[in-house]
């Protein structure tokens, strides 16, 4: 196999992303992947994290790519994964995203970081903050009725049992 069919078995599973750690668990060079970009087999994203330059687009690309730019820790926060799974109506302009660490590199402008304050989960193959966790960090930023819409819907989804629901609105002060 060639260092391309290698990255590609990485990133066909992750949103058509691999990171630069992860090229070199594979024995692949910073050297070796920017000249990949340069070739046009792939496409740099950011510091660090490239795409296939051949991928098919899907509706969670931004998501995924906005955890995998902020660093190997990063999961999605709050009305961001409120958004992702399509629980409520959210602001699309801005991506949340938790991180343990100080990021000292540059990040696109509607990445939004916050500081990691709970666990995290995978929702579709992307790190994200639980969804009881999500919906309760979005009290001060969302109407009071789009979370009562989030809550529900998180319900019907399976993210969430009855006695999630339930806590959940109780402690939203909604019940």
């Amino acid at each position: 196999m060639t260092h391309y069919d290698n990255i590609y078995e990485v990133a066909a599973d992750n949103y058509g992303l691999i990171t630069a750690a992860q090229a070199k668990e594979l024995g692949i060079s910073d050297k070796e992947m920017s000249a990949l970009a340069k070739r046009g087999r792939l496409v740099r994203r950011g510091h660090g994290v490239y795409r296939l330059a051949h991928h098919v687009p899907t509706p969670n690309d931004a998501y995924a790519e906005a955890a995998a730019l902020v660093g190997p820790d990063a999961y999605l926060y709050g009305e961001t994964v409120i958004a992702m799974l399509g629980l409520a109506p959210t602001n699309p302009a801005r991506l949340f995203v938790a991180t343990p660490v100080r990021v000292r590199k540059a990040l696109p402008q509607h990445i939004v970081l916050v500081k990691a304050n709970g666990e995290a989960t995978c929702y579709d193959g992307i790190p994200s903050q639980k969804v009881p966790d999500a919906i309760r960090a979005c009290k001060r930023t969302i109407m009071p009725d789009r979370l009562i819409e989030a809550v529900s819907e998180a319900r019907r989804q399976g993210f969430i049992t009855d006695s999630t629901k339930a806590e959940l609105l109780k402690d939203l002060e909604i019940a």
